[in-house]
């Protein structure tokens, strides 16, 4: 239980923060060996998160349905990620890249030109602003989150504020984006459950979804209220403190 409680904080605390929920994960498997991170948790959780995104921004969605060229802006900039994705993971490619030196320097990197991005001038919404060529931008800088470490919440941020949005409204953008991406992932990974003989369903994955939903949900809410008053100073000092003890720790051991 107690596992499946950190599970769940690590996933729906760092999938909508911009400090990476895959890294942290795959940091946390390098040093701890938890019983329970399974494929059926991992998708649970992702599971879980989806839920979240989808019942916090219900409102905007029931919009969708009357705004449909916003609907459309989404599945365009969501599009060359699941593309792209789809190929890197069946050709294992992603797969090498788990390892504590990449995310470090991703980590680092990454956090730097979220600090760069961030000192942007203050002009654009979404409501005026949000048209297909930033969502085709948006969308292609979102393709650099499936390298861990990136951050899918925060590569997309940092490629909405390069365009000039405001931070609600780039943190907003984002997070509406994770709905196709994490609607796919879930059900990528339930199609793997289903067809996978040796996994069971368990009443773990219903605690797993369960929790993950209302870490994520605080998560979204909190990040929401901060970014209307505050820079996004405190999670580049984070990351680029996470960055450099991993890669310190890493050159240290080899």
């Amino acid at each position: 239980m107690i596992e499946i409680i950190i599970l769940s904080f690590i996933q729906g605390v760092t999938e909508f923060l911009p400090v990476s929920s895959s890294s942290h994960l795959i940091i946390l498997s390098n040093y701890i060996n938890f019983e329970n991170q399974s494929l059926s948790i991992d998708v649970s959780l992702h599971i879980g998160s989806f839920l979240a995104v989808i019942v916090f921004f219900r409102n905007d969605i029931i919009n969708f349905m009357k705004n449909k060229e916003l609907f459309l802006k989404i599945i365009v900039s969501s599009l060359p990620v699941m593309i792209i994705g789809f190929f890197l993971i069946k050709s294992n490619f992603i797969d090498k890249l788990r390892n504590i030196e990449v995310i470090g320097w991703t980590t680092l990197i990454f956090g730097i030109i979220l600090y760069i991005s961030d000192k942007y001038k203050i002009k654009k919404t979404i409501s005026k602003d949000f048209n297909f060529f930033s969502a085709i931008v948006i969308g292609l800088f979102q393709i650099l989150s499936l390298i861990p470490g990136v951050s899918r919440s925060g590569i997309t941020i940092t490629a909405a504020r390069f365009l000039n949005f405001k931070r609600y409204d780039a943190s907003k953008i984002s997070f509406l984006l994770s709905i196709p991406t994490l609607g796919a992932v879930s059900i990528f990974g339930v199609k793997n459950i289903v067809f996978s003989e040796s996994i069971e369903f368990s009443i773990l994955n219903i605690l797993s979804i369960i929790i993950s939903f209302l870490f994520s949900y605080v998560t979204i809410k909190f990040f929401l209220k901060y970014i209307q008053k505050f820079s996004m100073n405190l999670f580049v000092v984070y990351r680029l403190f996470l960055g450099l003890t991993l890669i310190t720790l890493y050159y240290l051991k080899y």
